[in-house]
């Protein structure tokens, strides 16, 4: 089971249903465990202090989310897939886990101190509509933090990064996915996925001001944060 590029949420809900169980190990061999990298900076850049409220979205397993319960945050972690949630409550009972659809949150407006999703927002079929409902959540003085992959900053390591996409990255779904065709569509995601000053252009129009970005890994993974102001 795979999605397309046209990200029919059955089809994306239910390639994440059939990886779920061995999503946290391919995540970690497929980024030559730089995944460990991208989430510590992604939990440094929310800015989280005992009592504030994280709305963690596409939150997988909580592989994310639970770090920011330690940092004594009260966190919601949603996802859209019941499998991945499953997973997640195994592994991390303490976290308080949703079903929830990205592009139409059940939450009041004014709910979050933040929102932040890793490397979800690119499976979103109208990342867009994503965006405006993160904006609408957040309560003015919040901010979002969006950690997604993106596009290597230079050029002999763009190749060099599109080499492993297309000739090493197969075999170790092979190896160790229950669903390595599923990885197909990780690829074809990656590339399709804006770069990102052009993905910045989107925070905009979706209200996000004081806007920041990092590259991590040479802009294998961009991460960006953004302000709800009023």
């Amino acid at each position: 089971m795979r999605a397309n590029l046209d990200k029919n949420p059955h089809d994306v809900k239910s390639m994440f249903n059939a990886v779920a169980k061995h999503y946290d190990l391919m995540n970690f061999l497929a980024s030559l465990g730089q995944e460990k990298f991208w989430r510590r900076a992604t939990r440094r850049a929310v800015v989280t202090r005992p009592g504030m409220r994280v709305l963690d979205v596409a939150a997988g397993t909580g592989a994310s989310a639970i770090e920011f319960v330690r940092a004594g945050a009260e966190v919601v972690a949603v996802d859209f897939s019941q499998g991945m949630i499953h997973e997640g409550q195994v592994r991390h009972p303490e976290l308080d886990f949703q079903q929830a659809d990205a592009m139409n949150l059940k939450f009041a407006d004014n709910s979050f101190d933040a929102v932040t999703i890793s490397f979800g927002l690119r499976n979103v079929a109208d990342p867009d509509q994503a965006l405006r409902e993160f904006y609408r959540v957040l309560r003015p003085g919040g901010h979002l933090v969006v950690c997604e992959f993106s596009r290597p900053t230079w050029a002999p390591f763009r190749a060099l990064y599109r080499f492993f996409l297309d000739a090493v990255l197969p075999p170790i779904a092979r190896l160790a996915s229950s669903d390595a065709v599923a990885y197909d569509y990780l690829t074809e995601s990656i590339l399709a996925w804006p770069s990102q000053y052009q993905f910045a252009t989107h925070l905009r129009d979706a209200g996000f001001e004081h806007l920041q970005l990092r590259n991590l890994t040479g802009g294998i993974v961009a991460l960006h944060r953004g302000y709800k102001l009023k």
